[in-house]
């Protein structure tokens, strides 16, 4: 049985629910499956703009059962089921824009001699598999990008709930299936077992994954041992490292250095995936005093479970040979934790790697203090695949050359900004090189999420009347699409 747990109080709470048995899984994704035609034919736009407007119409009640199970609070869980059904807003705005399906038309030659090729993206022929994140409630979890993209493509989807906000996540699942024509559609199970039972059932085509690198590892391992592997989109662990050039120490942009890094820092206890957790600073006593007094300014809370919170402190304990710089209050609450940040020189951080940087999921960093910018480099090309890495500086010429480094280590690059906080946009890229994802090519979040689900298929001399409509020459249904090399409308 999965209880729901306060972490306030540490108690569980209402009645249990049942583990999902192998039976029930298959099930599920047979149900899905025999769904997926006819989701496919539909107008999915109208759809998802319906399950948009179920969430917000039900945001009283799911923000409170949320809040029950993380005590992450009102405006943070208003704010993210708005932003859920923000991403199936997004994803109605892709469908009906229709480039998503890359559509390219090559007409037939005579000199050379070339067939008529047309090409374009259709969904995968089957169930997308998705594995709910902890730290985000709806918009990693039932009601998260995952679900959002992988309907909007075309495919049903089985999530496995968390087992940290087990209610939550049924009540996320019933508002989303009264808002599709088909409840099978979108399928929940829950428990380890059901995990493995979905990531290895024939009829799922894909997993999407959201959590640590030891989960994302042991999904990859029951897919690598599947008779026709699938590909595996996991968004894993990310230290996203932040680098302050000297000439940010002017006094404009030194006054916000120390508050934005705490408040990121700090932000839902340190539980995002894009936390700071390496600083890299010039070594100016100033600064750093600034830096500890405004981490001091913070406080601590509960994290989502214990075993976050056990994984936390774990963590603590490998930092715990670097010196302190400044911890915040106390948090309240059984699962409460404390705001940390530790200190090295460059030279020392060097000689550490690479289990100096391996991520501490929570409120958690290292400042790495440095005499000489020109030493960052060698260092920064050292560390392990990011989410995000951000530089602040007064002066671009400064940060070229670690500019070029990050270039190739992080999916998301910020200018004199904090890492947390991801747009749901057209733009964005969630994703990096591993152990930040699985897949740096492919996004779990904005417009270009949908492209994890999409396969290409051409067609060569095929008859127009057996086309998709998206290939045919009249354009019925006016996509994108480029045509002997021309992009056009």
């Amino acid at each position: 049985m999965i209880h729901s747990y306060d972490p306030r109080t540490g108690e569980s709470f209402g009645d249990p629910f049942p583990l999902t048995s192998d039976q029930e899984v298959d099930a599920a994704v047979r149900a899905a499956h025999a769904a997926a035609p006819a989701w496919r034919a539909a107008d999915r736009s109208a759809v998802l703009e319906a399950v948009a407007d179920a969430l917000e119409a039900n945001i009283e009640e799911l923000w409170r059962a949320a809040d029950a199970e993380t005590a992450l609070g009102e405006v943070r869980l208003r704010g993210e089921v708005g932003r859920a059904a923000g991403q199936f807003r997004l994803f109605a705005r892709v469908l009906r824009d229709g480039a998503h399906v890359e559509a390219v038309i090559d007409h037939a030659r005579t000199e050379p001699p070339t067939p008529d090729l047309r090409r374009m993206n259709h969904p995968l022929p089957g169930v997308v598999g998705v594995f709910a994140a902890s730290n985000f409630p709806f918009a990693f979890s039932v009601a998260g990008g995952d679900t959002a993209s992988a309907l909007a493509a075309g495919c049903p989807v089985v999530v496995k709930a968390h087992d940290g906000h087990p209610r939550t996540s049924e009540l996320s699942h019933r508002i989303i299936q009264g808002a599709l024509p088909d409840p099978a559609l979108l399928g929940l199970v829950r428990g380890l077992d059901a995990g493995k039972a979905l990531a290895r059932h024939p009829e799922v085509v894909a997993v999407g994954f959201t959590g640590s690198i030891p989960g994302g590892k042991a999904i990859q391992a029951l897919i690598d041992e599947r008779p026709d592997p699938i590909p595996f989109y996991g968004e894993l662990g990310s230290v996203n490292p932040v680098v302050v050039l000297p000439s940010a120490l002017s006094p404009d942009h030194r006054k916000g250095l120390a508050a934005g890094f705490a408040a990121s820092l700090t932000l839902g206890v340190g539980q995002f995936c894009t936390n700071p957790g390496l600083v890299f600073v010039p070594d100016d006593a100033e600064l750093l005093k600034s830096l500890a007094e405004a981490v001091a300014a913070t406080a601590g809370g509960p994290m989502l479970t214990e075993r976050m919170r056990g994984g936390f402190l774990h963590g603590l304990e490998r930092l715990g040979a670097l010196t302190p710089l400044a911890q915040g209050r106390p948090g309240e609450g059984a699962f409460a934790v404390t705001p940390q940040v530790f200190t090295t020189d460059l030279a020392a951080f060097a000689e550490a790697l690479p289990g100096i940087a391996e991520e501490c999921f929570g409120p958690a960093a290292i400042v790495v203090t440095y005499a000489d910018p020109a030493e960052l480099p060698a260092v920064l090309e050292r560390l392990d695949g990011a989410l995000t890495a951000t530089v602040h500086a007064d002066d671009p010429a400064e940060a070229r050359e670690v500019a070029e480094v990050l270039l190739g280590k992080a999916g998301r690059l910020i200018w004199n900004g904090w890492p947390t906080g991801v747009a749901v946009s057209w733009a964005m890229h969630h994703g990096g090189p591993w152990p930040a994802s699985t897949a740096p090519a492919h996004t779990s979040v904005g417009a270009a999420a949908i492209r994890r689900w999409l396969t290409p298929t051409s067609y060569q001399d095929w008859p127009a009347e057996l086309l998709p409509p998206e290939l045919r020459d009249d354009n019925p249904l006016g996509v994108p699409r480029r045509v002997d090399g021309v992009l056009s409308a």
